[in-house]
């Protein structure tokens, strides 16, 4: 028989597969000693049997859940559905993977309505009992039920409105009664004249199937998206034993970190309610105390949590995150996990636990996860634009990073309008955050809440992705339905610019200007370890000198892919390449090429100064000619004037040149073997541009020409023919003996099939995976965003190809082009130019499948060299 129950002695850190996180790391305090309120956990496999079973949860699992309970009561002494002494139990997920908030969590269960009279005799507390009980009712017609919690929000705000109080704690027994009253009319007008569940096991299983629910839910399927998570890992149930921070003054709840997760400066960095559960802390619907104030409060509890923390950081030898509540002067751990941190903090941190000895260096680079250097990389504030802005208030400083943006009041205005939507920047301004807002989140530019402290929801979301945030800021007067909010004397509206300071927790009038960010010190630290430990080498995808510099800077070991056509886009240079395009003859084509061919070389020159003796592989031109001509009137009308045509023939010549579907149209390598002489004025151009830098500053330097787009042997050696004649002729003209190499590109799965073949003519291979991908898939990846979404409600996709590689189905093709190119060419050089290049997990397949480098832009270079380390330490470890 399958174990689906284990109570929380019966495990240990290294079940984290089956306890998930929370579920492990409680067993683990557990047989460590520490106070934890006891309980089991339900394992993720009966997660995975829930979907497996039709989302119902099989006797068996349920008859082991009401064994694991029998045993709580008697280690508890109370007994679950007594109506005078009750045990409560609180229900909370944990997956393997920490997501925080992103799944759901109910407290108080067990209690109803006879309960809660007994429970307020027992503890001589009635206004602690009905505080329970409303919030109980709060979270489980929310959970489980999937009643909106904003309906009992309302409820809360127009009874404190009544009362002329502020603050929930304000709120009398009588009052309290009065919101449980009004809570169950809510939940039975929203239930079809149902009413509120009364038999504690029925709650309890409605709560664990919710948990199991919970795993699929939008924000949780986005949440493990953006994270890597695969979906069939599943969630694990967590039943505890209620301990509660809401019985008064000498009660409390709190969430602390053993390092500061935005800097890393070691140190306990906290905040705590007095009289609150612990949702109050995490969801901001109070503003929180700094955890110091404790030893004012109740020094003896401080003295026992600082302990405990400190031999927590130790025992895992990593920064904590801790949840706790203190009921009547007792301390209780409620969880530990490795806490998230932002990208600065984390390598702090690391380097910090290795100069501590705590551990070794390849530790450190596993535990900086790779693709959190993004952060480091965001905009500040232009300094001088700074000082000229208006500060019109100031919060907590939640997350690092500065952004300015347009003022938006809901999570779906901000996916429609931010990131991956118009690509307009803009500002979320909310009164809290919750987690339904999480792709609102990440479409925007930055996050500013009136409520919640330094661990509320936005605030640790926000340091997750790396956004911009400030928190709690209770100067605001918000009014959502109107969609404008007062501050610092102005009113803003929906549109309206502002600007956030995620590190001063500044808030400024106005759109400043932002600066690109810069790194040194302990980023210089981590990044010489990883060049120590990864094998593949990292080089960059840039087409002009700027930011061909930038990845030099940040480490780049060379170009992967140096894209001529951008070159060509230039306000002087677009009108030679439309007349090149809509020439009729050859001699007319040459004449217009051969006036690009200075502006090629000058801008081949500048990039290989800049390289500094760094090699440079330069694709030849890819794009279907169209996308170079002229669609404005004005524009066609110039060059008809220009090229002695009417505009109607031009406009006859353009329409010709259109394609149904230009992608797999004529371009790449076809456009050479239709017009040999734009692949000559390449060849010459990157010739002479090479001999003459190696003359001028002493660079070694050995071109590496790539062809694009090919598909046949017989293709490849047409246009590499032409090259090497052109090639062999600068070089005679020249008096020079620079070696060149001529590869192509992978990206149509026929290339990736012959690639034996393809090798006969090919020195290198350069894997283009966004049109590989493009092609294996058959789907375009301009369009593909319009219905991917539902690939992934469905379950279908997990991630979007174009971002994250598919090691399945396009990794087998690269997989099998590799062998093949090697079993011709052993020495061959392969690398990957597509935007999977900075993408860690498709990194860790190119060194598994031996690549020689992988390719991505600039601001990717140190995710990769980072993620490349990483791969090969893996593969150490694992062998």
């Amino acid at each position: 028989m399958t174990k689906y129950v284990y109570a929380f002695k019966e495990g240990n850190a290294d079940m984290r597969n089956i306890l998930g996180g929370k579920g492990a790391n409680l067993a683990e305090m557990t047989n460590l000693g520490l106070p934890i309120p006891q309980g089991f956990t339900v394992t993720t496999e009966a997660c995975t049997d829930y979907y497996n079973n039709g989302k119902e949860v099989s006797k068996e699992i349920q008859d082991q859940i009401f064994k694991a309970l029998t045993e709580l009561e008697s280690i508890q002494g109370k007994k679950f559905g007594d109506n005078s002494d009750p045990l409560l139990v609180s229900v909370r997920s944990g997956a393997r993977a920490s997501m925080p908030g992103m799944m759901d969590t109910i407290l108080n269960l067990g209690l109803n309505d006879e309960a809660v009279e007994g429970f307020a005799a027992k503890t001589e507390n009635p206004r602690f009992a009905y505080d329970s009980y409303r919030r109980f009712i709060q979270m489980y017609s929310d959970v489980v039920m999937e009643v909106p919690k904003s309906f009992f929000e309302k409820i809360i705000d127009e009874l404190k409105e009544e009362k002329g109080i502020h603050f929930d704690t304000e709120l009398t027994v009588e009052d309290l009664k009065e919101l449980v009253r009004r809570f169950k009319e809510v939940y039975k007008e929203n239930m079809n004249g149902e009413e509120f569940p009364q038999d504690p096991k029925e709650q309890l299983m409605g709560a664990v199937k919710a948990v199991f629910r919970s795993w699929d839910n939008p924000r949780a399927i986005v949440y493990r998206r953006m994270n890597d998570i695969p979906g069939d890992w599943g969630t694990a149930v967590n039943v505890q034993a209620m301990v509660f921070g809401n019985m008064g003054e000498t009660s409390g709840t709190g969430v602390a970190f053993t390092r500061n997760p935005s800097t890393g400066e070691k140190g306990i960095y906290g905040e705590y309610l007095i009289n609150a559960q612990g949702e109050d802390v995490v969801a901001g619907v109070r503003t929180p105390q700094p955890i110091s104030k404790l030893a004012e409060d109740m020094p003896e509890c401080y003295e026992e949590f600082m302990r405990i923390a400190d031999s927590l950081e130790k025992h895992y030898r990593d920064m904590q995150d801790m949840e706790f509540t203190i009921q009547e002067g007792k301390l209780y751990f409620l969880q530990t996990r490795n806490g998230k941190r932002t990208a600065h903090a984390a390598i702090q941190i690391a380097c910090d636990l290795v100069d501590e000895g705590m551990i070794t260096k390849e530790e450190a680079i596993l535990r900086i996860e790779a693709k959190s250097l993004d952060q480091l990389l965001h905009p500040t504030f232009n300094v001088q634009a700074l000082k000229e802005g208006e500060v019109i208030g100031s919060a907590l400083p939640a997350s690092p990073g500065a952004a300015s943006g347009k003022v938006v009041f809901t999570a779906q205005e901000a996916k429609e309008l931010g990131i991956g939507g118009k690509g307009e920047r803009v500002i979320l301004v909310r009164l809290e955050t919750t987690p339904e807002d999480i792709e609102g989140m990440v479409a925007a530019q930055g996050i500013l809440t009136v409520r919640g402290g330094m661990t509320s929801h936005a605030a640790v979301v926000a340091r997750g992705m790396g956004t911009c945030c400030v928190s709690g800021c209770g100067e605001i007067k918000i009014n959502e339905e109107k969609k404008e909010f007062t501050l610092g004397g102005y009113t803003f509206h929906e549109g309206d610019y502002i600007s956030l300071d995620g590190t001063t927790g500044k808030i400024y009038k106005g759109d400043i200007k932002t600066e690109e960010a810069s790194v040194s010190g302990n980023f210089g630290r981590i990044m010489g370890w990883a060049d120590e430990f990864r094998k593949l080498q990292v080089r960059t995808n840039a087409d002009n000198p700027r930011d061909t510099k930038q990845a030099v800077e940040l480490g780049a070991e060379g170009i992967g892919l140096c894209r001529t056509e951008h070159m060509f886009f230039e306000e002087d240079r677009i009108p030679k390449i439309r007349k090149m395009i809509l020439s009729e003859t050859v001699e007319a084509r040459e004449e217009a090429l051969n006036q690009l061919i200075p502006f090629q070389k000058g801008d081949f020159k500048a990039m290989y100064k800049e390289l500094k003796g760094l090699p440079m592989t330069v694709r030849y031109l890819d794009p279907p000619l169209h996308e170079f001509l002229p669609t404005v009137e004005e524009d066609i009308k110039a060059l008809a004037s220009e090229m002695g045509v009417t505009v109607e023939h031009l406009k006859e010549k353009c329409d010709e040149l259109h394609e149904f579907n230009p992608m797999m149209g004529h371009r790449g390598c076809r456009l050479a073997v239709t017009y040999p002489e734009i692949a000559k004025m390449q060849t010459r151009a990157l010739m002479e541009a090479a001999i003459e830098v190696k003359e001028e500053d002493g660079y070694d330097i050995v071109p590496e020409i790539m062809i694009p787009l090919v598909g046949e042997k017989k293709e490849l050696k047409f246009v590499k023919d032409i090259v090497v004649e052109t090639a062999e002729k600068v070089k005679a003209e020249k008096g020079s003996d620079m070696e060149y190499h001529i590869g192509t590109m992978i990206e149509i799965p026929r290339a990736a099939l012959t690639a034996d073949a393809i090798a006969e003519e090919a020195e290198f291979f350069s894997f283009g995976t966004n049109d590989l991908t493009q092609m294996t898939f058959g789907f375009s990846r301009d369009d593909a965003g319009k219905f991917l979404d539902s690939y992934y409600s469905n379950k279908i996709y997990e991630s979007d190809p174009f971002a994250k590689l598919d090691q399945t189905g396009v990794g087998t093709l690269v997989k099998m082009a590799a062998e093949k190119g090697r079993t011709t060419r052993p020495n061959i050089k392969l690398g990957i130019c597509g935007e999977h290049g900075g993408e860690p997990s498709s990194v860790e397949f190119c060194h598994k499948v031996g690549l020689t480098y992988v390719s991505c832009s600039p601001f990717r270079v140190p995710i990769a060299r980072l993620a490349a380390a990483q791969a090969a330490l893996n593969e150490k470890n694992n062998k």
